[in-house]
């Protein structure tokens, strides 16, 4: 019988992490079957326990699950810990055990696959839900000039910020003025062809900046925006791919190659 995995969120049928996890098995010599399961809103625990009892031996989480998988968990990796979100669970260990590889991921696809280096510079993050909070540790790790995360509700925002020493929370509107580096939409905006009430960013975007968004497999109004600003852009289909990656690498021992499966991605 194959080690059993899946991606775990609502909706999840767009999902590209099975076939990246198949690929990455295929290149490791490893034997495993991921699925893609859609549970419902309201029972997020109760899904996962019906796939552990049906042998399942771990899974990644997606949205809108992230903070309650974190709550799920016995245990959680220090970086899990500090964004009080989990996206990758370690079911056969016991108590169920959580980490966070959004964060990691992100910073490797910047670093490694685009070429922005993020020590010194302005970085501002869209958002404060459980993808906001997975990638935000790893930021601030990343000694950025300056680290500011956005929100509708402010008050999410700057309980999000006062974590981590220097960051700033605000609303939208107080951003006026400002300018950054790299601008990371780490909303679900994009999903519904929606945009964040952004000032305008031909402003918002410095010179030779680059505009990230989360969401991936799909011209975002974000993007297309920044693209009007004359910005460089990408979509968060590095990002799945690395955070993947390095989900595989706790489950299996291996740290698959990203860069075919990345690669064979974006070519779709």
């Amino acid at each position: 019988m194959h080690d059993r995995y899946a991606v775990i969120g609502n909706p999840v049928a767009h999902s590209k992490s099975p076939w990246i996890h198949a690929e990455f098995a295929r290149a490791c010599g490893q034997d495993l079957q991921y699925l893609s399961i859609e549970a419902p809103v309201d029972a997020f625990g109760a899904t996962v326990e019906a796939f552990r009892a049906a042998g399942g031996i771990g899974a990644n989480v997606t949205l809108p699950f992230k903070q309650e998988a974190f709550r799920y968990c016995a245990a959680a990796s220090q970086r899990a810990r500090a964004a009080q979100a989990v996206n990758t669970l370690v079911l056969d260990r016991g108590a169920p055990w959580g980490d966070n590889t959004d964060g990691v991921g992100l910073v490797r696809d910047l670093e490694n696959n685009l070429g922005f280096a993020l020590p010194g510079r302005r970085v501002l993050v869209m958002g404060a839900g459980g993808a906001a909070q997975g990638v935000v540790p790893s930021l601030h790790a990343q000694d950025p000039e300056r680290l500011v995360v956005a929100n509708r509700t402010p008050d999410k925002a700057r309980t999000l910020a006062a974590r981590f020493e220097g960051t700033i929370g605000c609303s939208y509107a107080e951003l006026t003025g400002a300018a950054f580096d790299l601008v990371i939409n780490a909303t679900s905006a994009g999903l519904a062809g929606e945009l964040p009430p952004l000032p305008p960013l031909q402003t918002l975007l410095a010179p030779g900046a680059l505009a990230y968004d989360m969401v991936y497999g799909r011209d975002t109004p974000f993007l297309a925006l920044a693209r009007g600003a004359g910005v460089r852009t990408s979509d968060g289909a590095g990002m799945l791919v690395e955070q993947a990656a390095e989900s595989f690498s706790i489950w299996r021992g291996v740290r698959p190659d990203t860069q075919a499966v990345l690669a064979a991605l974006r070519r779709g």
